[in-house]
């Protein structure tokens, strides 16, 4: 069975997400969405929260599954140990690629695993979870570029 691995940090999850995923499950049997702690970054929600949301978000997919990335993991051992054989990311662009292609070589390099990139959808390239969470921030409306169970979470925590 050939199974890949979505990884990311999801905070928040957004429709560009949802939409490499969709499509993920298209070229794979089994795709795992890989929820990580980003150490970088200080989190909106909860590791726990954004699997939820997650797994709300993709109940309607057949073959997806979510799961945590644990913090100190190799994303290659964490592929190794789900039966991977692959990584898939999205590309919004340029940036994203020259990015994504160091670790891509890297993840080859130390295992075999190959990456499979995928262009974003026009109407997401300019998604970010940076952006989502300044513009919501700040008052903006962002329902239209997240999830359902994104947006319910943001409007219980506006309470």
């Amino acid at each position: 069975m050939q199974s890949a691995v979505c990884p990311g940090s999801f905070d928040p999850m957004h429709n560009g997400h949802v939409e490499i995923v969709a499509r993920a499950v298209n070229l794979f049997e089994e795709v795992v969405v890989a929820v990580s702690a980003n150490m970088h970054k200080s989190p909106m929600f909860s590791l726990e929260d954004r699997i939820e949301m997650a797994q709300e978000t993709f109940s309607y997919l057949r073959g997806v599954s979510v799961k945590p990335l644990p913090p100190g993991v190799l994303l290659t051992d964490f592929c190794k140990e789900v039966g991977a054989s692959a990584v898939v990311k999205g590309l919004r662009g340029a940036h994203d690629l020259a990015y994504e292609s160091s670790m891509a070589t890297m993840n080859r390099h130390l295992t075999g695993l190959e990456t499979v990139f995928l262009t974003a959808d026009g109407r997401y390239t300019h998604l970010s979870s940076t952006l989502v969470k300044e513009v919501h921030s700040l008052g903006g409306d962002v329902s239209e570029f997240i999830p359902r169970a994104v947006h319910k979470r943001l409007s219980a925590a506006d309470m």
